[in-house]
């Protein structure tokens, strides 16, 4: 027996018990069970405590006791033991039954081994070669190497259904086998903060994205840059020819200038036109943060999509333009078209309000609706946001020079030309 508690009286006991523990009288059992209350015993291996068990059972004469007598001596043999009494009433039942107390030794059901090693290694085999597909198409892979191309080595394999083999992937042995250790690969640098901007009411927050013109027969069409801002909705376009760094970066740096105030920050999607180096030193330069959309957050760049099908594709569109007319466009944007949008184009600024059910929805009231321009000239302290070499007066030239159906006419008269000499060298017009 075992001691698992230290005690003067435990040790007394001790001395007494190691004696002839099986010898003990009924009374000095009671004493002992109230002075070792608080201590535990534990058994050393089974068959030594059977053999304890049964040699008490016959030095104590059990089966001549009386029942509380009985009681006594199985509060021995449970405390001595470390096994609970109803363990003791079945040894003492099987003692009684068989005349001895023997360790059974019950072997552990065990099911057949369909899968052998060999199959194991077959599906290594194929995960390996097919970088891990799911488990109905790797079933379907090692059906098919034995119905189709006859590989025997597959034809316990082919049987397995998709669930076992997720078993068969999760095994000790499929990991050991399959284990591949590469050197660690030092991580990239991130490229600006995924994270929804919150300007808080000033102008300088802008949201960029890409619209594609489309290719027609393997010839590449133009790319619109579209950045808004998201306070004023202040709207500058650009165009490139090819989303490359040589044309890029000179657009979306002249995009910057033609802004009245600062940006602060430009916030894009997680395209690589503009997840890379060269434009994060661009911005780094202007003293602009750049900051992405995060995942499955469909609406951190809404502003800008829903403008781009709101004022790209309804002015110019969704046919082929050819890239070579990128200069041309991006000349018209500059001197025409953003001037248009953001001096003489209204837009709606939304109040946002929550029904009774706590969803956010947006209002439009007649009288919210501005143009960007008066949007910003409406803000408290609206000068301070303004460039160092702006003024409101300058600023009051451009957007008061003529009417705003004045300007759109003479937008949509320069635009009309532009897209018919763009159709005319187009490669449609030439088949």
């Amino acid at each position: 027996m075992i001691l698992k508690s230290e005690s003067c009286h435990a040790v007394r006991w001790m001395q007494i018990l190691m004696k002839n523990t099986e010898a003990l009288t009924l009374d000095r059992i009671d004493d002992f069970l109230q002075a070792s209350a608080e201590i535990d015993f534990a058994g050393q291996g089974r068959r030594g405590v059977y053999e304890w068990i049964v040699a008490t059972l016959v030095e104590q004469e059990y089966f001549t006791l009386r029942k509380k007598q009985r009681g006594r001596v199985r509060a021995l043999l449970s405390k001595l033991s470390g096994l609970s009494m109803p363990q003791i009433t079945r040894l003492i039942r099987r003692y009684h039954a068989a005349g001895e107390l023997t360790v059974r030794s019950s072997p552990r059901q065990r099911f057949p081994v369909k899968y052998t090693g060999k199959d194991l290694e077959l599906l290594i085999e194929v995960d390996r070669a097919h970088q891990q597909l799911s488990g109905p198409a790797t079933r379907r892979i090692v059906e098919r190497e034995w119905q189709v191309f006859g590989k025997r080595e597959y034809a316990n394999l082919a049987e397995i259904s998709a669930s076992h083999l997720y078993n068969l992937r999760h095994s000790v042995g499929y990991r050991q086998r399959a284990a591949e250790f590469t050197k660690t690969k030092p991580s990239g640098i991130a490229i600006g903060e995924r994270r929804r901007p919150d300007p808080q009411g000033s102008p300088g927050y802008v949201r960029i994205d890409t619209v594609h013109q489309g290719d027609w027969d393997s010839v590449k069409g133009v790319y619109h840059l579209n950045a808004i801002d998201e306070v004023t909705q202040w709207e500058v376009v650009g165009c490139i020819g090819r989303i490359n760094e040589e044309q890029l970066l000179p657009v979306l740096e002249a995009i910057l200038h033609q802004f009245p105030f600062r940006v602060l920050e430009l916030h894009s999607d997680n395209g690589s036109e503009f997840v890379n180096h060269p434009l994060y030193q661009l911005l780094k330069k202007h003293a602009v943060e750049f900051s992405r959309s995060r995942p499955n957050r469909s609406s951190d760049n809404a502003l800008v999509e829903g403008k781009n099908g709101a004022v790209i594709r309804k002015h110019l569109g969704y046919g082929h333009i050819p890239s070579e007319h990128a200069d041309a466009i991006q000349r018209f944007y500059t001197a025409h078209f953003n001037p248009y949008l953001n001096y003489h184009r209204p837009c709606g600024f939304a109040e946002v309000r929550y029904d009774s059910r706590g969803r956010r929805k947006r209002h439009y009231a007649a009288e919210d609706y501005a143009t960007p321009y008066e949007k910003l000239r409406s803000l408290s302290n609206g000068h301070r946001y303004l460039k160092d070499n702006l003024q409101w007066a300058l600023l009051d030239q451009l957007a008061y020079a003529v009417s705003d159906t004045e300007a759109a006419s003479r937008m949509m008269s320069i635009k009309a030309e532009l897209l018919r000499r763009c159709k005319m060298e187009s490669p449609e017009a030439r088949c």
